[in-house]
């Protein structure tokens, strides 16, 4: 009865917190600053991120997820006690139930991974769903019909693409390849054309600001700062946005690629419900400006973008919580 249910959608980007009855409690970035000398956690979230690629020998800032999965085991367990410890506070009598999405394509050590850090950072019972599955269900796509329905999930390290009909994954596929790879692909652009090299920061800053999947009908420019190749010297640059348009392009083909992919493999019935009620984008990388129409056009099935995209997986990762009874048969437990 006091047991408090959370459900934590650990992404490579941001981590996110939900209760049961209380709703969002947490959104912060999924970074951690490790003391170098005693492997102690100095900070998590927002002040760790604010660390990054600005840290002195003694301290180790990183991400402990990559590509969508556990990368770092120890660093990610600190996290997972971190967030669990701010929901249920110090004192914890009664430990709390506990579920984490995973991309639906990872592998059985993948998915032990995550029960294992789960319980041992301080969970009663550890349960997994799968990514797009969560996402389906926070965007409000009624999974259960028995109708076809396609949801891509494009976050930080993975892109999950899948169709789900009678309240199950029928297919899917995932690469990754997201929203990292379109900010690696910003930096590599300046490293080839201009000779700048930037940091992640700056590359997400452009990425956000000036970014788009499809040429702007009126041009935007952005000035940026980062170091010259040659010289070594710090240097300012006037980017536009027809030039990063053209940078990220062939991320956002791979991207859609994953979606044929699917597209290919599904059976006809469904694959005649996706044309009628088109593909649904959550996730924060769908938020890049005319993605979606990009998929449309490239896919030739409307597309659009679910309402607060990234909110989705961990919206449905708390109401698959609420309503474990009915949503047993999809799920993985320990504990």
């Amino acid at each position: 009865m006091f047991r408090k249910n959370i459900a934590i959608d650990l992404g490579t980007a941001n981590t996110l917190v939900w209760v049961a009855g209380a709703g969002l409690i947490a959104n912060e970035p999924t970074v951690v600053a490790i003391s170098s000398e005693d492997n102690k956690v100095v900070a998590v979230g927002e002040d760790a991120k604010k660390m990054l690629g600005r840290t002195p020998e003694s301290l180790i800032a990183s991400r402990p997820m990559r590509e969508g999965v556990i990368a770092d085991y120890q660093v990610t367990e600190a996290m997972l006690r971190y967030f669990i410890g701010k929901v249920v506070g110090r004192f914890q009598f009664i430990k709390p139930n506990v579920m984490i999405c995973v991309p639906a394509g990872c592998t059985q050590v993948e998915r032990r991974a995550a029960l294992d850090a789960t319980l041992s950072a301080g969970a009663a019972h550890a349960y997994l769903i799968d990514e797009p599955l969560a996402a389906a269900i926070g965007a409000g796509i009624p999974v259960s019909a028995p109708s076809g329905h396609m949801i891509v999930d494009i976050g930080g390290g993975a892109t999950e693409a899948a169709v789900l009909s009678l309240g199950g994954v029928v297919g899917h596929k995932s690469a990754r390849v997201a929203g990292n790879k379109i900010d690696e692909a910003i930096q590599n652009y300046l490293k080839k054309k201009h000779n700048l090299i930037v940091g992640d920061q700056t590359a997400e800053d452009i990425k956000i600001k000036i970014g788009s999947a499809t040429p702007l009908a009126k041009e935007e420019k952005l000035e940026i700062s980062g170091r010259d190749l040659v010289f070594g010297l710090p240097r300012s640059l006037t980017m536009v946005s027809t030039d990063i348009t053209e940078a990220i392009r062939p991320t956002l083909l791979t991207i859609i690629g994953t979606v044929k992919a699917v597209l290919e493999d599904t059976p006809p019935e469904l694959a005649a419900d996706i044309i009628d009620k088109g593909i649904v984008m959550s996730g924060g990388s769908s938020l890049l400006r005319n993605f979606d129409k990009l998929m449309t056009e490239e896919t030739g099935v409307p597309a659009h973008v679910a309402e607060e995209p990234l909110l989705c997986v961990v919206r449905g990762t708390g109401l698959v919580m609420e309503n474990i009874e009915l949503w047993k048969r999809s799920v993985t437990t320990k504990g």
